[in-house]
């Protein structure tokens, strides 16, 4: 369900040109790009063994001391690309990538 306050601030419509994408090496899943989207493209969670070992020795330890949980973007096809949630993220752990057109 859209955050009302936040709707106004999100241009594009759904399933569109940019999605959000999230850097594993920055997340610590301290959830400010969760309140901050106002269509709720975000959840955090364990991190999936498959995310887990895709990341360097370094990554992982910081996963671990974070409690191996991380920010998915799991609607990213409800994706506005209104920004807020790059904005919101105190790592600068996410960014709007252009999606390849098909």
């Amino acid at each position: 369900m859209p955050r009302d306050s936040s709707k106004a601030e999100c241009k594009q419509k759904t399933g569109g040109v940019f999605a959000p994408v999230i850097d594993r090496m920055r997340c610590e899943a301290k959830e400010d790009c969760v309140e901050a989207c106002p269509y709720d493209v975000f959840e955090v969670h364990k991190l999936s063994d498959d995310d887990k070992r895709a990341m360097p020795l370094i990554g992982r330890v910081k996963a671990w001391v974070h409690g191996n949980r991380q920010a998915y973007a799991v609607r990213a096809d409800e994706c506005h690309a209104c920004g807020l949630c790059v904005t919101a993220c105190p790592e600068h752990a996410i960014k709007l990538m252009r999606v390849a057109s098909g």
